[in-house]
């Protein structure tokens, strides 16, 4: 190579270097520790008090930035209502009729609007509350790096593309997560969010009526009593993700998996074999482990394509643009 051809290489390299460790270097959990010295508690506060209102509420809200951060990364995107500029994400397949909390996260910006207006993003707040969400149900806190701004548009194509699906196989979840820089420990610890939260029937209604090898047949047939085997009737109809403790944050999720007792197919396929089959065993032994691992990988997904400095905007409501 040229002398010159690798000093230009060179010189791409440390630009590309320094634009990351600039964007890295934006978000951070001390962001508004000048701007907004209050709104980590505020927006505590406020989550709280939702979930005392309804506990399952913390299960949508760590669902709801899961579901933000895979479509057009951690931008509160999902937040943007249907409006004549944006084909809302909250109309996707996998949002529709599932996805919830948008009022929470709403009046959390509320709160904070009143002593800073502004200033936080949604995205941050969104992030925040599914921390807050886990601490109020038992499960482990971590830093939220802050300092993300809010998309002005919304994507439900790819809302549609990238999530995954209730009924997808291990290669095609270990691919859509892959995508988002996120490998099988990270896919398996944050799949253990559904030790919380309920499903609807017609997300498992192949499952227990497939007298498939991998579902215990008690639990299937428990599983039946509410929910019929005809699509239509009661597609609807709510059970618990983990049939144990649904409510708290623990590690039987995975002790569900080992005794084929997964709610969804895309639950069990973790259990099925390598390389997710050992980490669900490690968890269902180390409940510490995964709450560390959980809190690792939250971190992470956190941090896929942000924007920051410059790019995107700050809401001054969630639901629309500016």
């Amino acid at each position: 190579m040229e002398p010159y051809a690798s000093i230009a290489v060179v010189s791409v390299l440390v630009v590309l270097l320094l634009a990351n460790m600039q964007c890295e270097a934006q978000l951070n959990p001390t962001f508004y520790d000048s701007t907004c010295p209050n709104a980590l508690s505020t927006i505590r506060t406020s989550i709280r008090q939702a979930i005392s209102r309804e506990r399952r509420m913390a299960a949508s809200l760590i669902r709801l930035h899961f579901h933000d951060c895979f479509v057009q990364g951690c931008d509160a995107s999902i937040l943007l209502e249907e409006s004549s500029n944006i084909q809302s994400e909250q109309s996707a397949l996998p949002n529709v009729g599932s996805a919830r909390g948008y009022g929470v996260i709403e009046a959390a910006k509320r709160e904070v609007e009143k002593i800073c207006p502004g200033v936080v993003s949604c995205a941050d707040i969104l992030a925040t509350a599914a921390r807050d969400a886990s601490v109020a149900v038992g499960g482990p806190t971590w830093q939220v790096k802050l300092g993300r701004r809010d998309s002005a548009t919304a994507n439900q194509a790819q809302a549609n593309s990238d999530l995954p699906a209730f009924f997808e196989g291990l290669d095609i979840l270990l691919r859509k997560f892959s995508n988002k820089g996120l490998n099988a420990r990270d896919m398996v610890a944050l799949s253990g969010s559904h030790t919380l939260g309920q499903a609807r029937c017609f997300t498992f209604r192949q499952r227990i009526y497939s007298n498939g090898t991998d579902i215990n047949g008690g639990f299937s047939s428990t599983r039946r009593r509410q929910c019929p085997r005809t699509d239509g009737d009661g597609n609807g109809n709510l059970a618990p993700l983990d049939l144990v403790t649904p409510n708290s944050f623990d590690n039987n999720y995975f002790k569900n998996l080992i005794q084929k007792k997964g709610l969804l197919q895309s639950d069990q396929v973790l259990f099925s074999r390598e390389p997710t089959a050992s980490i669900v065993n490690e968890y269902s032994n180390n409940p510490r482990t995964f709450a560390s691992d959980f809190a690792y990988s939250m971190v992470k997904m956190g941090d896929i394509e942000p924007l920051t400095g410059q790019n995107g905007i700050i809401r001054r409501i969630c639901s629309a643009v500016n």
